[in-house]
Parts: C-alpha cells; sequence; structure tokens
C-alpha cells in the first residue's frame, strides 16, 4: 500500500495532522489510507485556493496603486519644472 513515489518532504499540514492524530497521520502517510474526511479536505483546499486569489490580487493592487504614485509624482515634477522654465524664460 505504500506509495514508492510520495515525497519524503514533510508539510506544515501534515505537521499539524501529525499533532492531531499520530496514528491517523501514520496511516495516511505510511500506509496510504485516504483520510475519512475527503469532502471537508476538498472544500478546506478550495477556501485555501480562493484565498491565494485574493492575496495575489491584492498585490497586484498594491503595485498598481505604486505605480500610479510614481505616474503621479513624475507628472507633478514635470509640470512644477515646466512652470518654472516658461516663468524664467517668459
Amino acid at each position: 500500500m505504500t506509495d514508492p513515489t510520495r515525497s519524503k518532504v514533510l508539510r506544515a499540514s501534515e505537521i499539524g495532522s501529525y499533532e492531531y492524530c499520530a496514528r491517523g497521520w501514520w496511516l495516511s502517510r505510511v500506509l496510504g489510507y485516504p483520510s475519512a474526511h475527503q469532502e471537508r479536505m476538498a472544500l478546506g483546499e478550495e477556501d485555501h485556493l480562493h484565498h491565494g486569489r485574493a492575496v495575489v490580487a491584492a498585490h497586484r493592487l498594491e503595485q498598481l496603486g505604486y505605480l500610479l504614485v510614481f505616474l503621479g509624482v513624475s507628472v507633478g515634477t514635470l509640470a512644477v519644472i515646466w512652470w518654472l522654465v516658461t516663468v524664467l524664460t517668459g
């Protein structure tokens, strides 16, 4: 029942699973028995994907905000320079 292709790397969720029930973790990780909570796990995975997308969207909006601030400062600086040139030469 063991899967030789299974990773030897422990994930944080597996540590939490082990802390909750060492026997359940062993049955799942070593013997390969599926969890009895597949539906809840699928919902949790879906929630994590949704949250991940929200985090990516927030990061992109933050980057857009920085770009808009940079553009605003640049346009303001150019406007001041243009005004100074017209006042000093006019």
